[in-house]
């Protein structure tokens, strides 16, 4: 095979296999490890724990997004299904005022990209973490008592976004990447929940949304709503 060809084939494989988030690393460097220990106890077992690692990786994977080049859409912040739209209050724990706000909730099963994206372009505002229960995702009252991070962001034309991730039934940890002050890029990754959980976005007054119940939403390239 010459130079052009494998060069070619390589660039294929990293083009049909998405990479893989820095959190996941360690869990499938452990189940590979565990493949090779078991292979040399049983072949049987070192099979199924071969395939565990392969399901992990998938589970950890992190697809290239284009997100569309506009400032006046806010876009899905995960992969999922939309299963609720209505009027809520933001998470008491931003220090927002109490009003309602539309919020649009993505519930991503254990076979979705778990990695999350920021919706908008803007700066990271706040960011606000609470401890709670583990109820499962879909349930509407998880958003309140579920263990939650939220992230405040501002808009270039100085309106107001929330995104909250909130862990589920299986999930367990949820990791945020960005902090106060961070400038961020529409459609960029910010963070992972682990196994199971869900996403809600408040939208800022005057929004019109752009979804529907039920509608399979791509994170990074989706459009929720407009400005």
């Amino acid at each position: 095979m010459s130079a052009n060809s494998l060069g070619h084939a390589v660039r294929l494989v990293r083009e049909t296999l998405p990479p893989m988030h820095p959190a996941g690393r360690p869990f499938v460097a452990g189940g590979a490890a565990a493949t090779l220990l078991l292979r040399k106890l049983s072949p049987r077992l070192g099979l199924l724990a071969g395939l565990g690692t392969l399901a992990t990786a998938a589970f950890f994977r992190e697809p290239r997004r284009v997100p569309p080049m506009r400032d006046d859409l806010v876009l899905a912040a995960a992969d999922g299904l939309v299963s609720l739209i209505e009027e809520a209050t933001p998470p008491v724990e931003l220090g927002l005022p109490d009003r309602p706000l539309t919020r649009v909730s993505v519930f991503l099963s254990v076979f979705d990209v778990h990695v999350q994206r920021t919706p908008v372009r803007g700066t990271v505002e706040k960011v606000a973490y609470r401890p709670g229960k583990f109820l499962s995702a879909d349930l509407d009252k998880a958003s309140e008592d579920n263990e939650r991070n939220s992230v405040l962001l501002r808009v270039p034309d100085g309106r107001q976004l929330v995104v909250t991730q909130i862990a589920g039934l299986v999930a367990r940890r949820i990791v945020c990447e960005v902090g106060e002050g961070d400038h961020v890029e529409a459609g960029a990754t910010y963070g992972l929940i682990r196994f199971g959980s869900r996403v809600d976005t408040y939208l800022p007054p005057g929004s019109r949304v752009l979804v529907s119940k039920g509608q399979r939403t791509i994170g990074g390239e989706t459009p929720l709503a407009a400005l």
